[in-house]
């Protein structure tokens, strides 16, 4: 999407010679023929769709000056560039004081004006990207922050903010790539405990010899290489919220241990003897499905109910296809500030690609195409032969199920019955997607439960 630019110009021949050389430049740009014009479209644009505001200084009605400052008190962190034929130093001082971004004399210079928009535009990503970061790092990210909501997370955006007003424990579930750290620092950002620490580890990565010290803490000496006291996840997180990404990977026995500190709230630190209270509020997530783990043995049923008090699912990204394109240009933009990166769009062909595409790596896939894509492209506009050759090629279920071929016939060649080849069908989906019935439940257009009855069904046949 190219950055949209509000010309704000009085005389009817600059303000197309201004409209000429903005597209020329590879914006879309918008018109107003007073300050008093260009405010009405600022107020009326909720979206803020209005990426920076080229104004005149000498207008009637509402000249730049007053523009700058009520501009400034309705957005101010929007960039403003003043053209104006004056030379005097005194107002490019006094509209730069004001906030504005940069004072051009007339005549304009195609390059000093495309510079200066660059600049303009890479300066409020950063500092918009800072103010993000400083959010979630002090405790304070909340649902306003999260990027790309529009259609299809708005039911899990409403879930989350009435879970945000509780302090019970919150599981998130939903494949790999769809936000859940992201959604857990929301709600931890919108609920009491705010400000707080938020400490998220992903039980995963924890050796199983360690899992016990890294989450309660241990004391020096308390085995081989415990050359230091360590006060553990819990403690870090005391007063805030712990986030136990994939939850489903952590050890048997540390699953014990982790139950009774959500019972009792009070951990044991390796070596220590005795309990330490702990006022922690437990957010986990996983994309695994626990309750197939229940049954396999591999997790504890009593910890489940635990952790499930107030269950969160986020969709996958192919299931909110509106949130595609405002995530991939939020990524550009960052990429582009970041790196200095001249600004580049995609054009119409690549954003209905990358809208048709599947993404099975959700978010974090659609990050890395971006990247990818900026960093070894060249040109302003990426077309959809460049982007495709940056995509992950999508194995569906009719891929595989083309892999795996069902014979009709028996080996006796006799034919099967429609519950055989279903059988089939159904065992080759939950192979292919390693036996998670999410998934293959998706796959096949079934919903949960109807799977998770099948497959009940069969074991008791």
């Amino acid at each position: 999407m190219k950055p949209l630019i509000l010309i704000v110009e009085d005389e009817a021949t600059q303000r197309l010679a201004l409209n000429n050389l903005c597209g020329h430049l590879g914006f879309e740009a918008v018109e107003a023929r007073n300050g008093q014009e260009a405010l009405a479209l600022l107020k009326d644009d909720a979206n803020q769709q209005v990426s920076l505001v080229l104004t005149d200084l000498n207008m009637p009605i509402m000249d730049g000056k007053a523009l700058i400052t009520a501009t400034k008190e309705l957005r101010p962190s929007l960039p403003m560039i003043v053209v104006t034929a004056s030379s005097d130093i005194g107002d490019a001082v006094e509209c730069v004081r004001m906030g504005a971004y940069d004072f051009i004399t007339k005549p304009i210079s195609a390059e000093r004006l495309h510079i200066s928009i660059q600049h303009a535009l890479r300066t409020t990503a950063l500092s918009a990207e800072v103010s993000r970061l400083t959010r979630e790092t002090s405790g304070a990210f909340r649902f306003e922050d999260l990027i790309g909501c529009a259609g299809g997370l708005k039911s899990s955006i409403a879930t989350g903010r009435k879970i945000a007003t509780s302090d019970l424990p919150v599981l998130i579930t939903g494949e790999s790539g769809v936000g859940k750290e992201a959604f857990a620092r929301a709600i931890h950002g919108e609920s009491k405990r705010a400000g707080k620490p938020f400490i998220a580890i992903n039980c995963g990565a924890i050796p199983a010899n360690l899992a016990e010290s890294v989450l309660f803490g241990h004391e020096k000496g308390a085995f081989t290489g415990a050359v230091a006291k360590a006060i553990g996840k819990f403690r870090e997180a005391q007063g805030g919220t712990l986030f136990l990404d994939e939850i489903g990977e952590l050890p048997h026995d540390t699953q014990v241990k982790l139950l009774r500190a959500l019972q009792s709230k009070e951990i044991e630190p390796v070596g220590a003897g005795k309990p330490v209270a702990v006022d922690v509020r437990i957010i986990s997530a996983t994309h695994r499905d626990l309750t197939a783990y229940i049954k396999e043995g591999r997790f504890r049923e009593d910890l489940f109910y635990r952790l499930n008090v107030l269950p969160l699912h986020l969709p996958a990204l192919r299931e909110r296809k509106d949130d595609i394109l405002p995530l991939a240009h939020y990524f550009a933009e960052r990429l582009m500030a970041r790196e200095g990166i001249p600004h580049r769009t995609l054009d119409a062909d690549a954003e209905k690609l990358l809208t048709d595409h599947e993404w099975p790596g959700n978010v974090r896939e659609l990050e890395n195409c971006i990247s990818r894509t900026l960093l070894l492209c060249s040109g302003t506009a990426i077309s959809r032969d460049e982007l495709e050759g940056f995509l992950t090629p999508t194995n569906d279920g009719s891929v595989t199920l083309a892999e795996h071929m069902i014979s009709l016939l028996r080996v006796d060649g006799s034919r099967k019955t429609m519950q055989e080849i279903e059988d089939e069908v159904i065992a080759h989906t939950l192979t292919y997607y390693g036996d998670s019935v999410p998934k293959a439940a998706a796959t096949l257009e079934v919903g949960q439960s109807t799977l998770y009855r099948k497959l009940s069904d069969k074991k008791t046949a």
